[in-house]
């Protein structure tokens, strides 16, 4: 028996109302994933120049397990822009956290190395080891620029030897070795990379030397400067032995030899420096 179409009329509009809530709860669900997987990108696969992970772990001297950290180290926030990424997916957060993954382990590096130093002169030492200049010829030894994701502008304008981006993207591939393999690996690749400047300090006192950081000293706590007086140079031109000795305030307190008068001297100090540090302490 055929239905009267008064009542036919109705069902229609509630399966048309019906079908028109089921897609508004359709477009509501897909817009909830989308905001729970915003910030969650895929990180990009394709590296720079044909170069491959494998590469760049093999020049840092640390196989990754988990790469997706070192990829993520690898993104420049011009590149992350470009791409309408998240702020999480540039390197910026990795680089806060490998700015204090690389002043632990040296701090704890330069304390073995200069047991009787106070405070002062740690903190110094290690600011001449922890600065741009030695963190981007590092990431150039390893070839990081050639690695990094940069935006267009910004690779056209020279960015893969940008001494500051560099820098920045060393210390985040630091914190992306902590964060795979912990602190001792990446203890163990700062020690690795770092043994040269670690050398030059013992040796010459490096980039702020011994001599600047005893003068700093002596004015600060005794109102003189060091003096210094060539004491004796043996041997031939090619292979001359210098030997210096340091006074404060009219008393020899160190020696120093080298190869060379300016290395003598920053030895002395280094003794000199050494001495104060013990003197203060007892």
């Amino acid at each position: 028996m055929k239905k009267p179409a008064e009542e036919t009329a109705p069902k229609k509009g509630a399966l048309i109302v019906e079908k028109a809530v089921e897609k508004g709860a359709e477009k509501t669900a897909e817009k909830s994933a989308a905001k729970k997987t915003r910030g969650a990108e895929p990180l990009p696969e394709a590296l720079p120049e044909g170069r491959d992970l494998p590469e760049l772990e093999k020049s840092l001297g640390y196989t990754f397990h988990e790469r997706k950290f070192l990829r993520n180290a690898l993104i420049h926030r011009s590149y992350a822009n470009e791409h309408r990424l998240s702020v999480a997916s540039s390197n910026e957060r990795l680089e806060f956290l490998g700015d204090a993954v690389l002043e632990l382990v040296v701090s704890h590096a330069i304390m073995d190395l200069f047991p009787a130093f106070a405070e002062g002169g740690l903190s110094k030492l290690r600011a001449s080891v922890v600065n741009e200049q030695n963190l981007s010829r590092l990431a150039r030894k390893v070839h990081l620029g050639s690695f990094l994701f940069l935006g267009k502008g910004e690779a056209r304008s020279g960015g893969r030897e940008k001494a500051s981006i560099l820098a920045d993207a060393y210390e985040a591939v630091l914190a992306a070795i902590y964060l795979d393999g912990g602190l001792p690996a990446a203890e163990a690749v700062v020690k690795d990379h770092f043994q040269a400047v670690f050398n030059k300090i013992e040796a010459d006192g490096y980039d702020r030397d011994f001599k600047t950081l005893l003068q700093e000293e002596c004015q600060a706590r005794f109102k003189v400067t060091p003096e210094y007086r060539l004491v004796e140079a043996r041997g031939p031109d090619h292979q001359k032995e210098f030997t210096v000795s340091l006074a404060i305030s009219g008393n020899v307190v160190s020696e120093g030899k080298g190869r060379t008068k300016k290395q003598a001297e920053q030895r002395a100090a280094a003794a000199a420096m050494a001495t104060l540090a013990a003197g203060a302490k007892s």
